[in-house]
Protein backbone atom coordinates (compact mmCIF):
# COMPACT_ATOMS: atom_id res chain seq x y z
CA UNK A 1 0.00 0.00 0.00
CA UNK A 2 1.42 3.34 -0.96
CA UNK A 3 0.88 6.30 1.28
CA UNK A 4 2.12 9.60 -0.07
CA UNK A 5 2.77 12.26 2.49
CA UNK A 6 -0.24 14.28 1.43
CA UNK A 7 -0.87 15.32 5.04
CA UNK A 8 1.97 17.82 4.81
CA UNK A 9 -0.01 19.76 2.21
CA UNK A 10 -3.26 19.87 4.20
CA UNK A 11 -4.32 23.38 5.22
CA UNK A 12 -4.42 24.20 8.96
CA UNK A 13 -8.23 24.36 9.03
CA UNK A 14 -8.50 20.62 8.27
CA UNK A 15 -8.48 18.43 11.39
CA UNK A 16 -5.94 15.61 11.26
CA UNK A 17 -5.86 12.37 13.24
CA UNK A 18 -4.09 12.91 16.55
CA UNK A 19 -3.32 9.20 17.01
CA UNK A 20 -0.52 6.95 15.84
CA UNK A 21 -2.11 4.79 13.15
CA UNK A 22 0.82 2.34 13.20
CA UNK A 23 -0.19 1.20 16.70
CA UNK A 24 -3.81 0.39 15.79
CA UNK A 25 -5.34 -3.07 15.42
CA UNK A 26 -8.29 -3.84 13.18
CA UNK A 27 -11.04 -5.05 15.49
CA UNK A 28 -13.76 -4.35 12.93
CA UNK A 29 -14.02 -5.88 9.47
CA UNK A 30 -16.55 -3.97 7.39
CA UNK A 31 -18.06 -5.06 4.06
CA UNK A 32 -19.18 -2.20 1.81
CA UNK A 33 -16.96 0.81 2.49
CA UNK A 34 -19.19 3.35 0.79
CA UNK A 35 -20.12 6.89 1.69
CA UNK A 36 -22.56 5.87 4.43
CA UNK A 37 -19.95 3.79 6.25
CA UNK A 38 -17.24 6.41 5.89
CA UNK A 39 -19.51 9.21 7.16
CA UNK A 40 -20.86 7.24 10.13
CA UNK A 41 -19.10 4.16 11.53
CA UNK A 42 -15.60 5.15 10.39
CA UNK A 43 -16.17 8.70 11.69
CA UNK A 44 -17.37 7.39 15.08
CA UNK A 45 -14.30 5.17 15.42
CA UNK A 46 -12.07 8.07 14.34
CA UNK A 47 -13.55 10.25 17.09
CA UNK A 48 -12.86 7.54 19.67
CA UNK A 49 -9.29 7.17 18.41
CA UNK A 50 -8.76 10.93 18.64
CA UNK A 51 -9.96 10.71 22.26
CA UNK A 52 -7.25 8.11 22.98
CA UNK A 53 -9.69 5.21 23.04
CA UNK A 54 -10.50 2.20 20.86
CA UNK A 55 -6.97 1.45 19.58
CA UNK A 56 -8.03 -2.17 19.05
CA UNK A 57 -11.15 -1.15 17.09
CA UNK A 58 -9.74 0.24 13.87
CA UNK A 59 -11.38 -0.89 10.64
CA UNK A 60 -10.35 -3.19 7.83
CA UNK A 61 -12.62 -2.57 4.86
CA UNK A 62 -13.60 -5.35 2.47
CA UNK A 63 -14.96 -5.05 -1.05
CA UNK A 64 -16.62 -7.81 -3.04
CA UNK A 65 -18.24 -6.15 -6.03
CA UNK A 66 -16.43 -5.10 -9.23
CA UNK A 67 -17.05 -1.43 -8.39
CA UNK A 68 -15.20 -1.90 -5.08
CA UNK A 69 -11.90 -2.21 -6.92
CA UNK A 70 -11.91 1.55 -7.42
CA UNK A 71 -12.38 2.07 -3.66
CA UNK A 72 -9.40 -0.21 -3.04
CA UNK A 73 -7.23 1.75 -5.47
CA UNK A 74 -8.17 5.12 -4.04
CA UNK A 75 -7.84 4.12 -0.39
CA UNK A 76 -4.51 2.41 -0.95
CA UNK A 77 -3.11 5.50 -2.69
CA UNK A 78 -4.12 7.56 0.36
CA UNK A 79 -2.90 5.13 3.02
CA UNK A 80 -6.58 4.25 3.67
CA UNK A 81 -7.22 7.83 4.80
CA UNK A 82 -9.83 10.15 3.33
CA UNK A 83 -11.29 13.57 3.93
CA UNK A 84 -14.78 13.97 5.34
CA UNK A 85 -16.57 17.32 5.19
CA UNK A 86 -19.36 17.86 7.71
CA UNK A 87 -21.93 20.53 6.90
CA UNK A 88 -23.74 22.09 9.86
CA UNK A 89 -27.35 23.32 9.69
CA UNK A 90 -26.03 26.90 9.58
CA UNK A 91 -24.08 26.06 6.41
CA UNK A 92 -20.60 26.03 7.94
CA UNK A 93 -18.32 23.23 6.87
CA UNK A 94 -15.65 21.42 8.80
CA UNK A 95 -13.15 19.12 7.08
CA UNK A 96 -11.25 16.32 8.75
CA UNK A 97 -8.97 13.54 7.61
CA UNK A 98 -10.31 10.20 8.83
CA UNK A 99 -7.70 7.57 9.70
CA UNK A 100 -9.76 4.83 11.35
CA UNK A 101 -9.68 2.58 8.28
CA UNK A 102 -6.23 1.01 8.36
CA UNK A 103 -6.57 -1.62 5.64
CA UNK A 104 -8.79 -2.48 2.69
CA UNK A 105 -9.02 -5.90 1.06
CA UNK A 106 -10.65 -6.68 -2.26
CA UNK A 107 -11.97 -10.23 -1.86
CA UNK A 108 -11.86 -11.28 -5.55
CA UNK A 109 -8.09 -10.59 -5.55
CA UNK A 110 -7.29 -12.40 -2.30
CA UNK A 111 -10.17 -14.31 -0.74
CA UNK A 112 -7.81 -16.10 1.62
CA UNK A 113 -6.60 -12.79 3.10
CA UNK A 114 -10.21 -11.77 3.74
CA UNK A 115 -11.00 -15.12 5.38
CA UNK A 116 -7.94 -14.89 7.60
CA UNK A 117 -8.79 -11.31 8.61
CA UNK A 118 -12.33 -12.40 9.52
CA UNK A 119 -11.03 -15.42 11.43
CA UNK A 120 -8.26 -13.52 13.24
CA UNK A 121 -8.61 -13.27 17.04
CA UNK A 122 -8.30 -9.45 16.84
CA UNK A 123 -11.54 -9.26 14.83
CA UNK A 124 -14.40 -8.55 17.22
CA UNK A 125 -17.06 -7.13 14.88
CA UNK A 126 -18.03 -7.93 11.31
CA UNK A 127 -20.36 -5.29 9.93
CA UNK A 128 -21.77 -4.49 6.53
CA UNK A 129 -23.58 -1.79 4.66
CA UNK A 130 -24.82 -3.06 1.34
CA UNK A 131 -27.74 -2.18 -0.88
CA UNK A 132 -30.98 -3.99 -0.10
CA UNK A 133 -30.31 -6.40 -2.97
CA UNK A 134 -27.11 -7.45 -1.22
CA UNK A 135 -29.00 -9.03 1.66
CA UNK A 136 -30.25 -11.78 -0.69
CA UNK A 137 -33.85 -11.78 0.52
CA UNK A 138 -36.50 -13.29 -1.73
CA UNK A 139 -39.06 -10.63 -2.69
CA UNK A 140 -41.73 -13.33 -2.76
CA UNK A 141 -41.15 -15.13 0.55
CA UNK A 142 -39.10 -12.60 2.51
CA UNK A 143 -36.69 -15.42 3.41
CA UNK A 144 -33.00 -15.72 2.68
CA UNK A 145 -32.75 -17.01 -0.92
CA UNK A 146 -30.66 -20.18 -0.91
CA UNK A 147 -31.32 -20.66 -4.63
CA UNK A 148 -29.58 -17.54 -5.91
CA UNK A 149 -26.60 -18.69 -8.04
CA UNK A 150 -23.84 -17.07 -5.92
CA UNK A 151 -25.26 -18.45 -2.66
CA UNK A 152 -25.90 -21.87 -4.19
CA UNK A 153 -22.28 -21.91 -5.39
CA UNK A 154 -21.04 -21.05 -1.88
CA UNK A 155 -23.01 -24.01 -0.50
CA UNK A 156 -21.06 -26.52 -2.60
CA UNK A 157 -18.37 -28.47 -0.72
CA UNK A 158 -14.75 -27.32 -0.87
CA UNK A 159 -15.36 -24.07 -2.75
CA UNK A 160 -13.84 -20.65 -2.25
CA UNK A 161 -16.70 -18.47 -0.99
CA UNK A 162 -17.77 -15.57 -3.19
CA UNK A 163 -20.50 -13.86 -1.14
CA UNK A 164 -20.47 -11.99 2.14
CA UNK A 165 -22.49 -14.81 3.66
CA UNK A 166 -20.12 -17.50 2.40
CA UNK A 167 -17.07 -15.60 3.63
CA UNK A 168 -18.53 -14.99 7.09
CA UNK A 169 -19.69 -18.62 7.38
CA UNK A 170 -16.26 -19.97 6.42
CA UNK A 171 -14.54 -17.54 8.82
CA UNK A 172 -16.83 -18.65 11.65
CA UNK A 173 -15.97 -22.27 10.87
CA UNK A 174 -12.27 -21.41 11.05
CA UNK A 175 -12.73 -19.54 14.32
CA UNK A 176 -14.60 -22.50 15.78
CA UNK A 177 -11.96 -24.98 14.61
CA UNK A 178 -9.19 -22.78 16.07
CA UNK A 179 -10.99 -22.19 19.36
CA UNK A 180 -11.24 -18.44 18.75
CA UNK A 181 -13.92 -17.19 21.11
CA UNK A 182 -16.53 -14.54 20.70
CA UNK A 183 -17.25 -12.58 23.90
CA UNK A 184 -15.76 -15.38 25.95
CA UNK A 185 -17.51 -18.14 24.01
CA UNK A 186 -16.20 -20.37 21.28
CA UNK A 187 -18.29 -20.02 18.13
Amino acid sequence: MTSPDFLASVTPDVHLPSYDRSSLKAGIVHFGVGGFHRAHQALAVDRLLNAGQATEWAICGVGLMPGDRRMQEVLHRQGCRYTLVEKSPDGTREARVIGSIIDYLYAPDDTEAVLEKLAHPDTKIVSLTVTEGGYNISPVTGDFDLTSPPVAADLEPDVTPQTTFGLVTEALRRRRDRGVGVHGHVV
